[in-house]
């Protein structure tokens, strides 16, 4: 036997679900509101998503990587991969836009080079670079005489793909004022063969 429901109690009910709904939905709406205003924030203050254009930093890094950035309370140190902001406004320079290098001594190191070997030396010891790309030609020369001491507030990056990087060797790019650095890599997010990466 159906029980029977008065008319107002019918519409009671209605109301009752249809406002357990839009609390639903509001508390959704809420939700979302608070995610984007968190990714918003992640992504404006705290990481940044950069791509590797080139083969410079191979095989540590791909042409086409994407990788996740930070500068949060940053102090570039050295084998930290960084990228940095040498883009001067000049169209003709072959630096352009953000790239990405290793950081090799800093301010007050000397630098000295075995180009034949391709060995480098930062104050008198030579550096363990398991990172670097095999090569079979001697690293090439690109006209900064050797060795040099970095000044203070710079840094002396280089590729890991010593034979196909314009880094602090050439005069073109020299040593890099630390202002110019946006943030060191903390992985590699795509492709996901990739994820991870070798950053250290």
């Amino acid at each position: 036997m159906e029980e029977y429901k008065e008319p107002f109690q019918e519409e009671d009910e209605e109301k009752e679900k249809k406002g357990r709904f839009q609390s639903s939905l509001y508390d959704w709406g809420e939700a979302l509101i608070m995610s984007l205003i968190f990714i918003v924030l992640l992504f404006t203050f705290v990481v940044r998503l950069i791509g590797v254009s080139g083969s410079s930093m191979f095989p540590t890094l791909h042409d086409h990587d994407v990788m996740v950035v930070s500068n949060l309370g940053y102090t570039p140190e050295r084998g930290d991969i960084v990228v940095l902001n040498k883009d001067d406004g000049n169209k003709e320079s072959p630096i352009q836009g953000p790239i990405v290098k290793r950081v090799i001594a800093r301010g007050g190191d000397q630098v000295d080079i075995d180009f034949a070997l391709g060995r480098v030396y930062v104050n008198g010891e030579e550096l363990q670079e398991d990172y670097v790309n095999d090569f079979d030609l001697p690293m090439d020369d690109e006209g900064i005489a050797f060795p040099q001491t970095v000044p203070e507030g710079c840094l002396f990056v280089m590729g890991d793909n010593r034979n196909q990087s314009t880094d602090s060797r050439s005069p073109e790019l020299g040593m890099i004022d630390e202002r110019c650095v946006i943030g060191h890599v903390l992985a590699v997010v795509w492709p996901l063969e990739n994820f991870g990466g070798k950053t250290a």
